[in-house]
């Protein structure tokens, strides 16, 4: 009996141990590691192309906002002004070609960017964007304020999400003045140095939205009254055309916004296209148009090498995509489905007795409500998926 002990004292050691391994193998999930798995997430999914699509009648559309919005300007407020068409002009949709465009929710917009601040950066088209944005996003916070702090031009903050979104008029991005060595007449662009109106916002906003090109042609600067281009506080020799000044300034200003804004969301709208027909602005050029533009027309209009007098907005757009090549900075595309909306225009409805005598058919910013509300769709689209990944 005495050598059977140790075999039996064995098989009740082997069993013990392993009653214990099992007991704290169904502990061990509920004691997380304090470090985290080393296992690699999956790649974020690739977001689909909102540029490129149709626009498609919808007369059930409503816009979510209208003619009461304290955040109006007075030449976009196309109900306010009794423009012809308002109904039909805010029943299009625009559909991209392979996946859905969702309308903003201003509830979810304001949610996920409570306690953030969003920046607009750029000429009167970059303003225009902001007012159907901040229209928009009223309908979440009807107590929304008019901000104007930090060089904006204008903006609103918004208490019951402590959001504020503000608009930066900076038309050339870059420094500029009608002054050169004391003399006025040619206006001297520092194409190193950011324009005042938003030099000094340092880190203030988590998003930013950059525009500039609809103020760089002779009709704005003409020859008695040129742009003289500085670089380093001296003059650029030779000197620079109108589109070559640009794409220096591009330049410059692209390498100042990555090294100053490294951790900002950054957006660039490309142009938003002209609808002048039968002339330019200042030629009796009109936009009195029912419907949008049908594809075979858009290319006439806007293709540069049909010489047309909308032509600029490709051009320019050209020189910008170059110059945020390998940057972080982001294209916000809205040309192309921009150029269809021809119909779309305050036109001659300026809400300003003799406007149109004196300015011509306003066939460059947009009605509000309007085109720009489908701006602010695919802002929002493209940056809840950016900061939902951050």
């Amino acid at each position: 009996m005495a050598s059977k002990l140790p075999s039996t004292l064995l098989t009740w050691l082997v069993l013990s141990t392993c009653s214990l391994i099992f007991f704290y193998s169904k502990l061990l999930p509920l004691y997380p590691s304090s470090k985290p798995s080393k296992i690699p997430s999956s790649p974020p999914p690739t977001p689909c192309n909102l540029f490129s699509g149709k626009w498609v009648i919808d007369p059930r559309r409503r816009p979510l906002y209208d003619e009461t919005c304290p955040f109006h300007r007075n030449a976009w407020n196309c109900i306010r002004n009794q423009r012809d068409n308002m109904n039909r002009i805010n029943s299009w949709k625009w559909v991209p070609e392979e996946c859905e465009l969702h309308d903003i929710d201003p509830f979810e917009f304001m949610t996920l960017m409570r306690d953030k601040r969003i920046g607009f950066i750029g000429d009167s088209l970059n303003e225009n964007f902001l007012v159907s944005l901040l229209c928009t996003l009223r309908v979440a916070d009807m107590d929304a304020k008019k901000w104007k702090r930090k060089g904006a031009w204008r903006g609103a903050y918004f208490p019951k999400f402590n959001v504020t979104i503000a608009y930066h008029r900076a038309v050339l991005l870059a420094k500029y003045d009608q002054e050169i060595n004391g003399v006025k007449g040619a206006y001297r662009v520092d194409v190193d140095i950011p324009a005042k109106e938003w030099a000094e916002i340092g880190g203030f906003y988590d998003v930013l939205v950059f525009n500039t090109g609809h103020w760089w042609g002779y009709d704005k600067f003409p020859k008695e009254s040129p742009l003289a281009f500085y670089k380093r506080g001296k003059p650029i020799i030779p000197a620079p055309n109108m589109y070559e000044g640009l794409e220096i300034v591009l330049k410059n200003m692209v390498v100042y916004i990555e090294k100053e804004f490294p951790k900002t969301l950054k957006f660039w709208r490309l142009q938003s296209p002209r609808h002048f027909h039968g002339g330019d602005w200042n030629q009796n050029g009109s936009c009195l148009f029912d419907d949008p533009l049908k594809k075979f027309e858009v290319d006439l209009w806007f293709d540069p090498r049909n010489n047309g007098v909308n032509k600029e907005a490709r051009l320019i757009n050209e020189l910008i995509i170059k110059a945020l090549e390998e940057t972080s900075i982001e294209l916000l595309d809205l040309t192309h489905l921009s150029e269809f909306r021809a119909d779309a225009h305050p036109a001659t409805w300026l809400g300003k007795k003799d406007a149109v005598s004196v300015w011509g058919q306003d066939c460059m910013h947009w009605c509000l409500p309007g085109v720009p509300d489908t701006w602010v769709n695919v802002l929002w689209q493209l940056m809840k998926n950016r900061i939902g990944r951050r």
